[in-house]
Order: C-alpha cells, then sequence, then structure tokens
C-alpha cells in the first residue's frame, strides 16, 4: 500500500519561503493522476490550497502568485514551493492523491481523495 509522507514544515516569518515534500513510499506516484495540497488551521476545516492534474496546476485564490505546485515522478515526489509567507498560511499540511482526474473545482473536493498523508506543520510568525 502506498505511504504518503510529508516533509519540509518548519517555523519562519512573514516574508520567508519553505518548499515542502510529499515522498511516496510502497509505490509510485505515477499510479496517481492527480496530486494535491490541503492545509488545516487550528479550530478550522481543512480547506484545499493547490492540486496538478493532467499538467495543470490549480490553486486557491489566496496562494495564487506565491504558491507553486509541481511533481517529479521520477522521484516519486510532490512539491509545494511557498513564497512570501503570511501569518494566515499558518497551519497543518496535508498531501492528498486520487487516481483519476480532476479539473476546477472538482480539485477542491477533499472527499475525492482516497489517499493521504500524515501531514507537516508550518508556522509564519509576523
Amino acid at each position: 500500500q502506498v505511504q504518503l509522507v510529508e516533509s519540509g514544515g518548519g517555523l519562519v516569518q512573514a516574508g520567508d519561503s519553505l518548499r515542502l515534500s510529499c515522498a511516496a513510499s510502497g509505490g509510485t506516484f505515477s499510479r496517481y493522476r492527480t496530486v494535491g495540497w490541503f492545509r488545516q488551521a487550528p479550530g478550522k476545516e481543512r480547506e484545499f490550497v493547490a492540486a496538478w492534474s493532467g499538467g495543470t496546476a490549480y490553486y486557491t485564490d489566496s496562494v495564487k502568485g506565491r504558491f507553486t505546485i509541481s511533481r517529479d515522478n521520477a522521484k516519486n515526489t510532490v512539491y509545494l514551493q511557498m513564497n512570501s509567507l503570511k501569518p494566515d498560511d499558518t497551519a497543518a499540511y496535508y498531501c492528498a492523491a486520487r487516481a483519476g482526474y480532476c479539473s476546477g473545482y472538482g480539485c477542491r473536493l477533499r472527499n475525492d481523495y482516497p489517499d493521504w498523508g500524515q501531514g507537516t506543520q508550518v508556522t509564519v510568525s509576523s
């Protein structure tokens, strides 16, 4: 069974950058046509951040222009490059994957992602 493992979180200051990684162990990312990143702040619901499906990247409005999702099948890894971080970006970040493609709003539905990692914490201080 494929396990997704996130890494790269940490404590940074506003304006800094971080790159999150999501590695697939026990299998390959190639079986997943869609990979995504979600985040959950304390007391809030888990929300969509970004997804990569069929060569197209999708982002929630609050991270457009600051975050970039990418995947490297050769390394079995998906990345989320986060630049110009803000305190509002503070959350636990989760990698998720699904076998099928998605597009537009369909990529935002967390219940459509059956496979999840355990999360990595990102804290941005002001």
